[in-house]
């Protein structure tokens, strides 16, 4: 057992403090832009492991604006505890025939969340999320949430632009999408520089989430669109159509990992 170093990831040093992301339990709370869309299933075998299930032709991105912590000392220094993201998970059929989410692609835009994200198997790369935010406030700018309002939401990666949503609540109560209704699955899988021409072999995990806390979700009409991209491979999913999207504010916790 390694009695020298505090550190759960690098840099490893004898107190730890510099350590990029420490351990589990991560505290999650934030605001969501959800639009769930149909796909071209077929295209979804080339960003599925085989092993993790049968693309069902739908999936659901998720435009997310969060603060997160561990035991709350970076609430008091923000810039360790708020980020941006975007998260596409695709609804799979699994080989025992339940039902879960697999999440082929992620972008943020904070290094802290980035390792978490691979450490969950959420395959975490840099990216510039932008949402429209909603404020508790009966004004022009605070995007109120009622029917008629509107919201927008874009990604771009490697200042190229990948997704782009356009909402309108509705004003009729909404449903929790994606990551937010079935358990997701990642792969997490690491080379081995010692070996360079042999590919890492991935394993599926779960994040073992708890002390879910909602503020109820609200129906919208929404559009989406998927950018061609010289980099990404999202577009092996054909043509995106948007059926379903909901906003809300959602709290979790992630105590670790599970096999999947």
């Amino acid at each position: 057992m390694n009695t020298w170093s505090h550190a759960f990831t690098a840099p490893f040093t004898a107190a730890g403090r510099a350590a990029l992301v420490p351990p589990p339990p991560w505290h999650y709370a934030g605001w969501l832009l959800n639009v769930a869309f149909e796909h071209e299933a077929a295209g979804a075998a080339a960003l599925v492991p085989p092993a993790a299930g049968r693309a069902l032709g739908r999936g659901c991105v998720h435009f997310a604006d969060w603060q997160a912590c561990t035991d709350g000392h970076e609430l008091l220094d923000p810039v360790l505890a708020q980020y941006r993201e975007t998260i596409v998970v695709l609804e799979l059929e699994r080989p025992d025939g339940s039902r879960c989410n697999y999440c082929p692609a992620i972008w943020v835009d904070q290094d802290i969340s980035l390792l978490r994200g691979l450490l969950q198997g959420w395959p975490k790369k840099a990216g510039s999320t932008w949402l429209t935010r909603s404020l508790p406030l009966a004004h022009p700018a605070a995007a109120p949430l009622a029917a008629g309002t509107r919201l927008g939401a874009t990604l771009a990666v490697r200042e190229r632009r990948l997704l782009e949503a356009r909402a309108t609540l509705t004003g009729a109560p909404g449903r929790p999408l994606g990551f937010l209704a079935l358990p997701t699955l990642g792969a997490v899988g690491w080379p081995d520089l010692r070996q360079p021409g042999v590919m890492p072999e991935p394993r599926l995990l779960r994040p073992d989430i708890r002390d879910r806390i909602g503020s109820g979700w609200h129906a919208a009409e929404a559009s989406l669109q998927l950018l061609a991209h010289p980099h990404e491979e999202l577009d092996a999913l054909g043509a995106v159509r948007a059926v379903e999207a909901s906003a809300g504010w959602i709290g979790i916790s992630v105590a670790g990992a599970l096999d999947a």
